[in-house]
């Protein structure tokens, strides 16, 4: 291996490039859910005291962006991981379901937490769009990193 080339299995590469995917969905993900919100009348509580209830709250609705980014984000890294892989299956058909689990029990717990810990606070539009981007760029950047680590054939 020359020193000029670069193994996209390097876990520093790995890292690079997840960082770069989780900052890409950050910006597109809060994007979708300012239009999805902007019709949203007076403030947005984080969380509300109650298993079911009606309101919209901004860690409900992470819940569902968190675990359906996670399934398809583990088959887009791996569709998109040119260098040697494992194969779809059973590898990254069985990443897609853990990371959706894994993504729906840390959203749900994180939720519950806080909700526990700091009680109901509303918050605006702009702060609402913040949070769950920030939340969209987290799930992408771990889930990219979990499943380019998981896939990559070593040299």
């Amino acid at each position: 291996m020359s020193a000029t080339s670069h193994n996209p299995a390097d876990p520093a590469q790995i890292l690079k490039g997840a960082i770069i995917s989780g900052v890409i969905n950050a910006v597109i993900n809060g994007a979708i859910q300012y239009f999805i919100l902007k019709g949203h009348e007076g403030p947005i509580p984080l969380s509300v005291d109650a298993i079911s209830t009606d309101a919209h709250t901004v860690l409900g609705s992470s819940v569902p962006l968190a675990v359906s980014l996670a399934m398809i984000l583990t088959a887009v890294a791996h569709w998109t991981f040119k260098a040697p892989k494992k194969p779809f299956f059973p590898t990254t058909l069985w990443l897609v379901i853990k990371h959706g689990l894994f993504a729906f029990g840390a959203i749900v717990a994180g939720a519950v937490i806080w909700q526990r810990m700091v009680g109901t606070i509303e918050v605006g539009l702009g702060t609402a769009v913040i949070i769950l981007g920030i939340v969209a760029g987290i799930v992408s950047a771990v889930v990219n990193y979990m499943t380019i680590s998981a896939i990559a054939e070593p040299e």
